[in-house]
Protein backbone atom coordinates (compact mmCIF):
# COMPACT_ATOMS: atom_id res chain seq x y z
CA UNK A 1 0.00 0.00 0.00
CA UNK A 2 1.12 3.17 -0.66
CA UNK A 3 1.92 6.52 1.71
CA UNK A 4 -0.95 8.32 -0.24
CA UNK A 5 -3.51 5.01 0.66
CA UNK A 6 -2.51 5.23 4.09
CA UNK A 7 -3.56 8.59 4.58
CA UNK A 8 -7.04 9.12 6.35
CA UNK A 9 -8.65 12.10 6.25
CA UNK A 10 -11.66 12.81 8.83
CA UNK A 11 -13.15 16.38 10.01
CA UNK A 12 -10.32 18.20 8.96
CA UNK A 13 -7.72 16.05 10.73
CA UNK A 14 -5.42 14.16 8.88
CA UNK A 15 -3.60 10.77 10.45
CA UNK A 16 -0.30 9.43 9.59
CA UNK A 17 1.76 6.44 9.14
CA UNK A 18 4.66 5.98 11.03
CA UNK A 19 7.36 2.88 10.47
CA UNK A 20 10.43 2.41 12.52
CA UNK A 21 12.88 -0.37 11.72
CA UNK A 22 15.96 -1.83 13.26
CA UNK A 23 15.91 0.39 16.46
CA UNK A 24 18.57 -0.37 18.85
CA UNK A 25 18.86 1.98 21.56
CA UNK A 26 21.65 1.50 24.27
CA UNK A 27 22.43 2.66 27.61
CA UNK A 28 26.03 3.06 28.93
CA UNK A 29 26.50 1.05 25.87
CA UNK A 30 24.18 -1.84 26.88
CA UNK A 31 21.68 -2.72 24.30
CA UNK A 32 17.88 -2.14 25.72
CA UNK A 33 16.36 -2.30 22.80
CA UNK A 34 17.15 -4.81 20.00
CA UNK A 35 16.44 -4.48 16.27
CA UNK A 36 12.91 -3.50 17.34
CA UNK A 37 10.45 -2.59 14.35
CA UNK A 38 6.79 -0.88 15.18
CA UNK A 39 4.41 0.38 11.97
CA UNK A 40 1.53 3.17 13.49
CA UNK A 41 -1.41 3.25 11.26
CA UNK A 42 -3.90 5.90 10.40
CA UNK A 43 -7.03 4.83 12.29
CA UNK A 44 -5.32 2.44 14.76
CA UNK A 45 -4.20 1.72 18.05
CA UNK A 46 -1.16 0.14 18.49
CA UNK A 47 -0.55 -0.75 22.26
CA UNK A 48 2.57 -1.64 23.59
CA UNK A 49 2.48 -4.07 26.67
CA UNK A 50 5.43 -6.34 28.37
CA UNK A 51 7.12 -6.17 32.30
CA UNK A 52 9.02 -3.40 33.67
CA UNK A 53 12.08 -2.41 31.80
CA UNK A 54 10.95 -4.49 28.80
CA UNK A 55 12.17 -1.77 26.62
CA UNK A 56 8.12 -0.30 25.97
CA UNK A 57 8.93 3.28 27.00
CA UNK A 58 12.59 3.87 25.55
CA UNK A 59 10.90 2.30 22.30
CA UNK A 60 8.15 5.22 22.09
CA UNK A 61 10.79 7.93 23.33
CA UNK A 62 12.98 6.50 20.67
CA UNK A 63 9.94 6.92 17.95
CA UNK A 64 8.87 10.28 19.42
CA UNK A 65 12.70 11.31 19.07
CA UNK A 66 12.82 12.24 22.90
CA UNK A 67 15.90 9.37 22.93
CA UNK A 68 18.91 8.54 20.80
CA UNK A 69 19.34 4.97 19.12
CA UNK A 70 22.29 3.71 18.41
CA UNK A 71 20.73 2.63 15.27
CA UNK A 72 17.50 3.41 13.68
CA UNK A 73 15.00 3.75 10.70
CA UNK A 74 11.71 6.37 11.14
CA UNK A 75 9.61 7.10 7.75
CA UNK A 76 6.54 8.90 8.09
CA UNK A 77 3.87 10.54 5.82
CA UNK A 78 4.22 14.13 4.88
CA UNK A 79 1.04 16.27 4.27
CA UNK A 80 1.35 15.78 1.15
CA UNK A 81 1.41 12.37 0.74
CA UNK A 82 4.75 11.36 0.35
CA UNK A 83 6.93 9.45 2.73
CA UNK A 84 9.29 11.51 4.44
CA UNK A 85 12.30 10.65 6.23
CA UNK A 86 11.71 11.45 10.11
CA UNK A 87 15.06 11.58 11.61
CA UNK A 88 15.78 14.39 8.86
CA UNK A 89 12.57 16.45 9.32
CA UNK A 90 13.23 19.50 11.25
CA UNK A 91 11.85 20.04 15.37
CA UNK A 92 9.11 21.86 14.40
CA UNK A 93 8.16 19.67 11.06
CA UNK A 94 8.25 16.36 13.18
CA UNK A 95 6.24 18.07 15.76
CA UNK A 96 3.36 18.75 13.59
CA UNK A 97 2.83 15.39 12.59
CA UNK A 98 3.90 13.74 16.23
CA UNK A 99 2.86 14.33 19.66
CA UNK A 100 3.82 12.45 22.81
CA UNK A 101 2.36 12.25 26.06
CA UNK A 102 5.25 11.25 28.20
CA UNK A 103 5.26 9.96 31.86
CA UNK A 104 6.10 12.51 34.97
CA UNK A 105 5.45 15.70 33.36
CA UNK A 106 5.83 19.01 35.97
CA UNK A 107 3.57 20.57 37.58
CA UNK A 108 3.31 23.97 36.03
CA UNK A 109 3.24 27.08 38.00
CA UNK A 110 1.92 30.60 37.94
CA UNK A 111 0.27 29.13 34.91
CA UNK A 112 -3.40 28.26 33.74
CA UNK A 113 -4.95 25.33 32.58
CA UNK A 114 -5.76 27.24 29.42
CA UNK A 115 -2.16 28.52 29.04
CA UNK A 116 -0.60 24.74 29.62
CA UNK A 117 -2.80 23.47 26.34
CA UNK A 118 -1.76 26.04 24.70
CA UNK A 119 2.24 25.35 24.85
CA UNK A 120 0.61 22.16 22.57
CA UNK A 121 0.29 25.10 19.09
CA UNK A 122 3.87 25.91 19.37
CA UNK A 123 4.79 24.13 16.36
CA UNK A 124 1.76 25.92 14.52
CA UNK A 125 3.53 29.40 15.47
CA UNK A 126 6.67 29.36 13.86
CA UNK A 127 9.57 32.10 14.37
CA UNK A 128 9.26 35.80 15.60
CA UNK A 129 5.61 35.26 16.65
CA UNK A 130 3.96 34.28 13.82
CA UNK A 131 0.21 34.14 14.52
CA UNK A 132 -1.82 30.85 14.72
CA UNK A 133 -5.62 32.00 13.61
CA UNK A 134 -6.73 27.92 14.16
CA UNK A 135 -5.19 28.00 17.63
CA UNK A 136 -7.85 29.48 19.99
CA UNK A 137 -10.27 26.89 18.42
CA UNK A 138 -8.12 24.06 18.44
CA UNK A 139 -7.08 24.83 22.39
CA UNK A 140 -10.92 24.81 23.00
CA UNK A 141 -11.87 21.46 21.05
CA UNK A 142 -8.67 20.12 23.21
CA UNK A 143 -10.14 21.22 26.49
CA UNK A 144 -13.33 19.76 26.18
CA UNK A 145 -12.50 16.43 24.57
CA UNK A 146 -10.72 16.25 27.93
CA UNK A 147 -13.41 17.05 30.35
CA UNK A 148 -10.89 19.97 31.60
CA UNK A 149 -12.53 22.90 30.00
CA UNK A 150 -14.47 24.10 33.31
CA UNK A 151 -10.79 24.35 34.57
CA UNK A 152 -9.76 26.64 32.23
CA UNK A 153 -8.89 29.52 34.32
CA UNK A 154 -7.75 27.31 36.81
CA UNK A 155 -4.13 27.73 38.09
CA UNK A 156 -2.97 24.55 36.82
CA UNK A 157 -0.54 23.93 40.28
CA UNK A 158 -4.01 23.25 42.23
CA UNK A 159 -4.75 20.80 39.82
CA UNK A 160 -4.98 16.87 41.60
CA UNK A 161 -2.58 14.35 39.58
CA UNK A 162 -5.78 12.77 37.93
CA UNK A 163 -6.62 16.49 36.58
CA UNK A 164 -2.82 17.45 35.58
CA UNK A 165 -2.50 14.12 33.30
CA UNK A 166 -5.80 15.01 31.42
CA UNK A 167 -4.55 18.42 30.74
CA UNK A 168 -1.10 17.64 29.48
CA UNK A 169 -2.98 15.40 27.25
CA UNK A 170 -5.42 17.91 25.79
CA UNK A 171 -1.85 20.06 24.73
CA UNK A 172 -1.19 17.39 22.60
CA UNK A 173 -4.32 17.04 20.94
CA UNK A 174 -4.05 21.24 21.01
CA UNK A 175 -1.42 19.84 18.86
CA UNK A 176 -3.35 18.81 15.92
CA UNK A 177 -0.80 15.80 14.68
CA UNK A 178 -1.97 12.74 12.32
CA UNK A 179 0.47 10.55 15.28
CA UNK A 180 -0.49 10.48 19.08
CA UNK A 181 2.33 8.66 20.91
CA UNK A 182 0.98 7.84 24.67
CA UNK A 183 3.03 6.92 27.73
CA UNK A 184 1.03 5.30 30.07
CA UNK A 185 -1.48 7.97 29.83
CA UNK A 186 -4.28 5.92 32.38
CA UNK A 187 -1.47 6.95 35.50
CA UNK A 188 -3.29 8.97 38.22
CA UNK A 189 -6.65 8.57 36.52
CA UNK A 190 -9.49 7.61 38.83
CA UNK A 191 -11.22 4.46 37.21
CA UNK A 192 -14.07 6.80 35.56
CA UNK A 193 -11.34 8.66 33.80
CA UNK A 194 -8.77 5.69 32.47
CA UNK A 195 -12.32 4.33 30.78
CA UNK A 196 -12.90 8.04 29.52
CA UNK A 197 -9.72 8.38 28.11
CA UNK A 198 -9.48 4.91 26.76
CA UNK A 199 -13.03 5.54 24.84
CA UNK A 200 -10.74 9.15 23.61
CA UNK A 201 -7.94 7.06 22.40
CA UNK A 202 -10.51 5.02 20.07
CA UNK A 203 -12.50 8.19 19.00
CA UNK A 204 -9.51 9.68 17.98
CA UNK A 205 -8.77 6.56 16.12
CA UNK A 206 -12.05 5.80 14.57
CA UNK A 207 -13.46 9.42 14.15
CA UNK A 208 -10.20 11.32 13.04
CA UNK A 209 -7.92 8.77 11.37
CA UNK A 210 -5.11 9.47 14.18
CA UNK A 211 -2.36 6.49 14.02
CA UNK A 212 -1.91 6.21 18.21
CA UNK A 213 0.71 4.37 19.92
CA UNK A 214 0.12 3.93 23.89
CA UNK A 215 2.14 2.14 26.32
CA UNK A 216 -0.01 0.31 29.15
CA UNK A 217 0.57 -1.59 32.19
CA UNK A 218 -2.67 -3.11 32.19
CA UNK A 219 -3.36 -5.88 29.64
CA UNK A 220 -7.21 -5.79 29.77
CA UNK A 221 -7.01 -2.10 28.77
CA UNK A 222 -4.47 -2.82 26.35
CA UNK A 223 -7.16 -5.87 24.60
CA UNK A 224 -9.98 -2.81 24.99
CA UNK A 225 -8.13 -0.45 23.30
CA UNK A 226 -5.52 -1.89 20.70
CA UNK A 227 -6.42 -3.18 17.22
CA UNK A 228 -2.80 -4.70 17.47
CA UNK A 229 -0.43 -5.14 20.23
CA UNK A 230 3.13 -5.34 20.58
CA UNK A 231 4.51 -7.27 23.62
CA UNK A 232 7.86 -6.85 24.81
CA UNK A 233 10.49 -8.93 26.38
CA UNK A 234 14.00 -7.91 27.63
CA UNK A 235 14.04 -5.30 24.91
CA UNK A 236 12.54 -6.92 22.21
CA UNK A 237 9.25 -7.56 20.81
CA UNK A 238 8.42 -11.12 21.10
CA UNK A 239 4.65 -10.83 19.29
CA UNK A 240 2.96 -8.35 17.14
CA UNK A 241 -0.70 -8.74 15.77
CA UNK A 242 -3.99 -8.77 17.03
CA UNK A 243 -4.90 -8.62 20.53
CA UNK A 244 -6.39 -12.49 20.27
CA UNK A 245 -3.04 -13.46 18.76
CA UNK A 246 -0.55 -12.17 21.36
CA UNK A 247 -2.46 -12.25 24.54
CA UNK A 248 -2.11 -15.65 24.51
CA UNK A 249 -1.36 -17.45 28.48
CA UNK A 250 2.24 -19.23 26.90
CA UNK A 251 3.34 -15.92 25.53
CA UNK A 252 2.65 -13.94 28.74
CA UNK A 253 3.72 -16.46 31.15
CA UNK A 254 6.78 -16.31 29.51
CA UNK A 255 6.93 -12.58 29.23
CA UNK A 256 5.73 -12.22 32.68
CA UNK A 257 7.22 -15.06 34.19
CA UNK A 258 4.06 -15.18 35.78
CA UNK A 259 1.77 -18.02 35.04
CA UNK A 260 -1.31 -15.79 33.49
CA UNK A 261 -4.79 -17.10 32.71
CA UNK A 262 -6.81 -15.82 29.73
CA UNK A 263 -10.32 -15.79 28.46
CA UNK A 264 -13.13 -13.99 27.21
CA UNK A 265 -15.84 -11.89 29.56
CA UNK A 266 -18.95 -13.19 28.54
CA UNK A 267 -20.53 -9.89 28.54
CA UNK A 268 -18.61 -7.58 26.80
CA UNK A 269 -16.83 -10.09 24.47
CA UNK A 270 -13.44 -9.02 25.15
CA UNK A 271 -10.08 -10.78 26.34
CA UNK A 272 -9.27 -10.38 30.02
CA UNK A 273 -6.32 -11.51 31.87
CA UNK A 274 -5.32 -12.90 35.42
CA UNK A 275 -2.08 -12.97 36.59
CA UNK A 276 -2.12 -16.41 39.12
CA UNK A 277 -0.21 -16.41 42.31
CA UNK A 278 0.68 -18.67 44.79
CA UNK A 279 -2.37 -18.47 46.41
CA UNK A 280 -4.77 -17.79 44.19
CA UNK A 281 -3.70 -21.06 42.51
CA UNK A 282 -5.67 -23.12 44.83
CA UNK A 283 -8.12 -25.13 44.01
CA UNK A 284 -8.02 -23.58 40.51
CA UNK A 285 -8.26 -25.30 37.33
CA UNK A 286 -6.40 -22.93 34.62
CA UNK A 287 -8.50 -20.86 32.10
CA UNK A 288 -7.72 -20.54 28.41
CA UNK A 289 -8.84 -19.08 25.54
CA UNK A 290 -10.67 -21.49 23.49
Amino acid sequence: MSSTEETVTVSGLRGHRLAAYDVTVSYDGVDVVHDAAITLRPGEVTALVGPNGSGKSTLLRTVARLQRARRATLTIDAHDGTTADGLALTAREFSRRVALLTQGRPTPSGLTVRDVVEFGRYPHRGRWGRPDPDGPAAVDRALAMTGVADLAARGAEHLSGGQLQRVWLASCLAQETGVLLLDEPTTYLDLRYQVELLDLIRDLADDHGIAVGVVLHDLDQAAAVADRIALLRAGRIVADGRPGDVLTPQRLTDAYGIRVDVDTDPLTGLLRTRAVGRHHARNERPVTTP
